[in-house]
């Protein structure tokens, strides 16, 4: 089903969104360039993640799952701690019976370089350093202009380039991310709390923070806690670990569990961000720009689904412009297929901020059941044609 007729796509932004979607477009047959402001790779950008199974999927149709499992370590339960440390839930955590599907965890800078790595080791061109300035959307194609004085012209542009994105500067002006209610602190830690079963993501029941953690094999710790706070003044430093972890303390040493011991023995690889979101009905495309990903529909990360939504983004977005006719039919139709899935995790996932649902309750992507969304599947399988018309609502 691959197309004959290349489209000539610009992808702005190199993380987990464009790069993705590079991957996708250039699968169904295009002619794709991804176009990342910063200068390197950035394995050491950002904090750690996991990909759901539902991420892990759309990760299979683009044929990269070697590449990310290569990296990371396999999650597959979920265990429920209360704020005196007793354990209230264990199960399975979604699609943990194929290898392939298991959640994954793994730094996002990791992940980062991965997929840019499987993308040169696919002949797709990748220009570091290239920050967007000003886009011109003409009769004859899309303009792209950069810092640097160059430019690129193509058939279409995607705005791959996250929560901050140029492009939906260029496009919706008003649009500015929001507070979603939370401080999220993200750390590592070399020791592990003793006996912690394998390969299980465990989320704790604080009384002033909701706290989760996972122990990779080679026995460190990868923890989360997000908090309830004023936000972080825009540009403002976060300062040193040691401040950090002050900030933190006295509200985990309000609980018997493993949390306030995992951030007390940290390293100094520990950082704070705000939790933010895009309101709903942001416009996602104008002629022959279209927004994904985070730059598209943010959400806080209270879901753990940014990333994996992203992949799916990526996987109907080749779809669309492989089975559609003209690029405004394929661009309508990924909208009307994506926008209802991604806006109702930024509403739950906002939810969970903002303490209007249970912080320790699974969430949006973690409460899925172990068997398989079937809508979802047949949604996202490379094989099964992309309609113009939009899936089964929630």
């Amino acid at each position: 089903m691959t197309r004959t007729d290349a489209t000539k796509v610009l992808v702005i932004g190199g993380g987990i969104a464009g790069t993705a979607t590079a991957l996708g477009l250039h699968k169904a047959g295009h002619d794709v360039t991804v176009f990342e402001a910063h200068p390197f790779t950035a394995e050491d950008i950002g904090a750690f993640l996991t990909l759901a199974s539902n991420g892990m999927r759309a990760l299979a149709q683009l044929d990269a799952t070697d590449a990310v499992t290569a990296i990371g370590f396999p999650l597959t339960s979920l265990r429920l701690l209360d704020s005196q440390g007793t354990e209230v839930g264990h199960a399975p955590l979604g699609e943990a019976a194929d290898p392939a599907l298991r959640y994954r965890c793994l730094r996002r800078g990791e992940l980062n370089a991965a997929l840019q790595a499987e993308a040169a080791q696919r002949g797709i061109p990748l220009r570091h350093g290239a920050r967007l300035e000003s886009v011109t959307d003409g009769p004859d194609g899309i303009t792209a202009r950069f810092a640097d004085g160059s430019s690129a012209t193509g058939d279409l542009l995607i705005g791959a380039d996250g929560l901050n994105s140029t492009v939906r500067r260029l496009i919706a002006p008003g649009v500015r991310p929001t507070y979603a209610g939370q401080r999220v602190f993200y750390g590592y830690t070399a020791t592990a709390p003793e006996a912690d079963p394998a390969g299980t993501i465990t989320m704790v029941r604080g009384s002033a923070a909701a706290f989760g953690y996972a122990v990779s094999p080679a026995g460190e710790t990868y923890w989360f806690a997000r908090v309830g706070a004023d936000p972080l003044p825009a540009g403002a430093p976060t300062g040193p670990s040691a401040a950090l972890r002050a900030q933190l303390l006295p509200l985990l040493r309000e609980d018997s569990t493993p949390a306030a011991g995992l951030v007390a023995a940290c390293d100094d690889a520990l950082l704070v961000t705000n939790a933010a979101e895009l309101p709903l009905g942001v416009p996602w495309r104008s002629g022959r720009i279209l927004l994904i990903g985070d730059a598209a529909h943010a959400a806080s990360p209270a879901t753990g689904q940014g990333a994996s939504m992203a992949l799916e983004d990526a996987v109907v977005l080749a779809k669309a412009l492989r089975d559609l006719p003209d690029p405004e039919s394929a661009f309508a139709a990924y909208e009307r297929h994506r926008r209802p899935r991604a806006e109702h995790n930024i509403t739950v996932s906002g939810g969970i901020s903002r303490g209007s649902r249970s912080p320790s309750r699974p969430a949006a992507g973690t409460a899925r059941p172990v068997a398989p969304d079937e809508a979802l599947v047949r949604h996202l399988a490379w094989e099964t044609a992309l309609s113009a018309d939009p899936p089964e609502q929630h």
